[in-house]
């Protein structure tokens, strides 16, 4: 069974070392003891699709704090790739559009090949904030676990229009039957992943049912995983872009005509 493991806060609310006399600093995250380079040892993947008016502004963010960033061009007829650039991002492109999985794969491999050690996966939409991410990989230090997974319900959502959130509590349900999984959040594209979990896992749906794949592998390979909260502000751009709420209940339905008829 995957191993759901338990966060422990220190008095400060978050997972920092409070030993001035540790000696594993390199395995650990916080400002104090630096990580021993961590943040160039930590690589995000962002899949973005016609994403001009935003990317730069996400990027730059990002490497605000840490350095490697990767965007996969997943096939945009607009100017993503070269604000990508602009802002500092390493671009790779695909030539046509595959959808979200294949590009995040593609990141990830690419990643992985770079001699990343962490890979972050991170929406281009402008809805995730990087300050989670140090909390993130905190946490992953503080439990040693495979995957930290973020959960807007154990934290905070902006702006989350009522019939998303239906789709995204039936998704949870969705997730628990068919993984047995005791998730918050299901369809949070913000993820840590260790490069020895990140080389196990391979998304096989091209499109946004690569959410829920992603959670069925980490169930079969039996990784251990955490949640962490996490803010997700939805804006009038990402509710714009992002998945229909049609398409959301396709995607459950076709997930659980596959699992059940294995």
């Amino acid at each position: 069974m995957p191993r759901k493991l338990t966060l422990h806060r220190n008095r400060k609310n978050d997972f920092r070392c409070d030993d001035d006399k540790r000696t594993d600093w390199l395995h650990c995250f916080c400002s104090k003891c630096n990580g021993g380079g961590i943040r160039q040892r930590t690589w995000f993947v962002i899949a973005a699709y016609n994403e001009e008016s935003v990317i730069r502004s996400v990027v730059l963010g990002i490497r605000s704090k840490y350095p490697n960033v990767i965007v996969v061009d997943d096939g945009s007829t607009d100017r993503t790739g070269v604000e990508a650039i602009d802002a500092g991002a390493i671009l790779v492109t695909h030539p046509i559009n595959l959808g979200q999985g294949a590009a995040l794969q593609t990141g990830i491999t690419f990643a992985l090949r770079r001699q990343a050690q962490y890979i972050v996966t991170f929406d281009a939409d402008g809805q995730h904030s990087v300050d989670d991410v140090d909390s993130m990989l905190d946490a992953m230090a503080a439990q040693n676990c495979d995957v930290v997974l973020g959960s807007r319900f154990c934290g905070t959502t902006e702006n989350l229009p009522r019939m998303r959130l239906f789709i995204l509590k039936a998704a949870i349900l969705f997730t628990r039957l068919s993984t047995g999984l005791k998730l918050t959040d299901t369809h949070n594209g913000l993820r840590v992943i260790k490069a020895e979990a990140a080389r196990r896992i391979n998304l096989h749906q091209n499109g946004m049912a690569h959410a829920s794949e992603f959670l069925e592998q980490i169930a079969r390979l039996h990784m251990s995983y955490i949640e962490v909260p996490v803010t997700i502000r939805y804006t009038e751009y990402s509710l714009r872009k992002g998945q229909k709420l049609s398409n959301s209940l396709n995607i459950l339905m076709d997930l659980f005509v596959e699992r059940f008829t294995k």
